[in-house]
């Protein structure tokens, strides 16, 4: 399989060729805060994670840029993300949805994500070669569904970069090949997940700079 993604000023695409695709979850900041959301999870029936930050691998076939996503689960729900793509040893920074079937949550995590695409946009951006340079705090994420406000932030409430690929490195194994890491979200306004229809996804660097992605979810026949 191939992905291809265009780094924003350079007119070309970036062709990754079967990359590697890596879920982190709970990847909080703040130790209690997560544990405090852990135990909110399992209050409604999601079990707790093996290991915080937790790291899946799935397959990269489900890695989207498609403007609309095709799901079998009638109560799924997405959340924005950073995405850290590497290729040929380059980092690039995008955005992206891990949609999740939240019914097959409450049994299996993992499964419940690989069940459903992941959308990430077509734009990303290429990072400095010292990634901790990059003024990951600083970065404003938010998405809206259904055109209503869903989640607003910044990435000073997730682990680092350079920390999440350190601990991926620490718990995966040093990975030598191209990937894509979902690095996590931030809290939902409400609390409470949306199984909406219309997704849009925002990541704002700075003034000058961000990156959007919009899609709509539709049942799958069959």
């Amino acid at each position: 399989m191939t992905l291809r993604f265009q780094p924003i000023g350079t007119g070309s695409d970036l062709t990754l060729d079967a990359p590697r695709l890596i879920i982190a979850a709970y990847t909080g900041r703040n130790a209690a805060a997560v544990a405090a959301h852990i135990a909110e999870l399992a209050a409604i029936g999601i079990p707790p994670p093996a290991s915080v930050p937790t790291f899946l691998e799935l397959d990269p076939s489900l890695v989207t840029s498609d403007p609309v996503i095709k799901i079998r689960g009638a109560n799924t729900s997405g959340e924005a993300e950073p995405v850290l793509i590497r290729h040929n040893g380059r980092l690039y920074l995008g955005v992206g949805s891990d949609h999740t079937d939240r019914d097959l949550e409450r049994a299996d995590i993992a499964a419940s994500k690989a069940i459903c695409p992941k959308p990430v946009g077509h734009h990303v951006i290429a990072l400095p070669d010292d990634v901790s340079a990059l003024g990951w705090d600083a970065i404003e994420i938010e998405s809206d569904v259904d055109g209503q406000p869903y989640q607003r932030g910044s990435l000073a409430s997730l682990r680092t970069s350079t920390d999440l690929l350190s601990r991926m490195t620490s718990t995966l194994g040093e990975l030598a090949d191209d990937f894509i890491m979902f690095c996590g979200t931030v809290p939902l306004l409400t609390g409470a997940f949306h199984a909406g229809r219309h997704w849009r996804l925002h990541l704002k660097l700075d003034a000058n700079t961000s990156l959007t992605h919009s899609y709509e979810v539709l049942p799958r026949d069959g």
